[in-house]
C-alpha cells in the first residue's frame, strides 16, 4: 500500500481487542504490514506459506484474515470505500439500479467436494461467484455457490441479499439466463423489476449494461488469487473478492482524493 491508501483504510479497521475492552496482548505486528501481506497474496496468487520473509509469519497473517472474514470486517471496509467512491463520482451512496451476472471458476484441490460442482455449460469443475454491481461496476453483493447451480436458482439468494442491504434499488439488469419465474418472484416478493438484456447479433458485441459487470469480473481477475478458487470455505472466497475490490477502490481514491 502507498501512504495515501493506508490513510484511507486505517480509520476503517476495527479496534484491537485489548483496546476494545476484551483483554488480550497488544498486537505484535504492524497492521499495515499484515494488510500488505494479505494484499500481496491476493494480488500474486500465492499460497499462505509462500509469503516472503519480510512479512509477519504466514500463520499470523492467515489468522488475521480468517478472523476478519468471520467478523465481516472485509465487507465493512469494502462498503465504506464503495460509498466514498460513489460520493467522489458525484453520486448518491445508495444506488437505485444494479446489474447481476455469474462467473464460474475452476476449483483447486484445496476446495472440498461439498463446496464445488460441475458447470456443464462452461465445462468447469469448481465454484461460481454471483455478483450484483451498480451502474459503474462497483460491487453491491456477492455469493459463492457450487458451479453446477443454475443462475436463476442462485439469483434468489443474491437478490434477497441485495434487497436486504439496499432498499433504494428498483431496477436490475440481467442476461437471458435469469428468465422465467424469477422475474415474477422478484417483482412480487422483493419489488424489483428485472430487465433482460438479450444478445441479438452473433459474435463479440458490447451489450448495453452487461458490459459493466463483465468489466468488474476483469477487475477481480487481475488479482491472481481470484482467477481460481483456492479457498476451503465459500465465505473466504467472498472475502477474497471483497479484498480485490478494496485494493481497486483504494488505489482509485488515493489518486483522486486529498488524504
Amino acid at each position: 500500500m502507498t501512504d495515501a491508501q493506508w490513510a484511507i483504510i486505517e480509520p476503517l479497521l476495527p479496534a484491537p481487542g485489548n483496546t476494545g475492552g476484551r483483554g488480550g496482548r497488544p498486537e505484535k505486528h504492524s497492521r499495515r504490514l499484515v494488510l500488505d501481506a494479505i494484499f500481496y497474496l491476493v494480488r500474486g496468487g500465492i499460497a499462505w506459506r509462500q509469503l516472503p520473509v519480510g512479512f509477519p509469519p504466514p500463520t499470523t497473517v492467515y489468522d488475521r484474515f480468517r478472523a476478519w472474514a468471520k467478523a465481516g470486517v472485509w465487507q465493512v471496509i469494502h462498503d465504506a470505500l464503495r460509498d466514498l467512491v460513489r460520493v467522489y463520482e458525484g453520486r448518491d451512496p445508495q444506488p437505485t439500479a444494479a446489474i447481476i451476472d455469474s462467473q464460474s471458476v475452476r476449483g483447486a484441490d484445496t476446495v472440498p467436494r461439498t463446496s464445488r460442482g460441475y458447470d456443464a455449460g462452461k465445462k468447469i469443475n469448481g465454484t461460481k461467484r454471483h455478483l450484483a454491481v451498480d451502474t459503474s461496476g462497483l460491487l453491491l453483493a456477492v455469493i459463492v455457490t457450487i458451479a453446477g447451480l443454475q443462475d436463476r436458482d442462485a439469483a434468489h439468494r443474491l437478490l434477497t441479499r441485495l434487497r436486504e442491504r439496499f432498499t433504494t434499488i428498483a431496477l436490475v439488469w440481467a442476461d437471458a439466463g435469469y428468465t422465467g419465474r424469477l422475474l415474477v418472484w422478484a417483482r412480487n416478493v422483493l419489488h424489483l423489476s428485472i430487465q433482460i438484456v438479450k444478445r441479438t447479433d452473433p459474435g463479440f458485441v458490447v451489450l448495453p449494461r452487461r458490459w459493466v459487470i463483465e468489466r468488474t469480473f476483469a477487475w477481480i481477475s487481475k488479482h491472481r488469487r481470484c482467477v481460481r478458487d483456492y479457498e476451503t470455505k465459500p465465505d473466504h472466497h467472498e472475502a477474497m473478492i471483497h479484498i480485490a475490490m478494496i485494493m481497486t477502490m483504494s488505489r482509485r481514491l488515493a489518486r483522486t482524493g486529498n488524504w
